[in-house]
């Protein structure tokens, strides 16, 4: 069974850091494409970030430099630092592998 466990979110203020991980189990990580995803309040879900297998990554326009996302293939982890953050990086931030989403976590950026 597909289990993916996010952790690390909840209120920082504009500018801080916030470094949230996934625990992955149930599938050969290392060879998972897996992604960040994010819902604001009222609005639909959206991407955030991939990571590949080789390493390679792809960020969605608004958090380009911001945030970098990572995985520790030995520890079936991924990873998502985010840096500058401001309040419209307010959300419900997921881990995903293809149809398979955690249960998320809160990440509130306000003053």
């Amino acid at each position: 069974e597909v289990q993916l466990v996010e952790s690390g979110g909840g209120l920082v203020q504009p500018g801080g850091s916030l470094r949230l991980s996934c625990a992955a189990s149930g599938f050969p990580f290392s060879k998972a494409i897996m992604n960040w995803a994010r819902q604001a309040p009222g609005k639909e879900i959206e991407w955030v970030a991939d990571v590949y297998t080789d390493g390679s990554t792809r960020y969605e326009m608004s958090v380009k430099g911001r945030f970098t996302i990572s995985r520790d293939n030995a520890k079936n982890t991924l990873y998502l630092q985010m840096n500058d953050l401001k309040p419209a990086d307010t959300a419900v931030y997921y881990c995903t592998r293809g149809s398979n989403r955690g249960p998320g976590t809160q990440v509130t950026v306000s003053s």
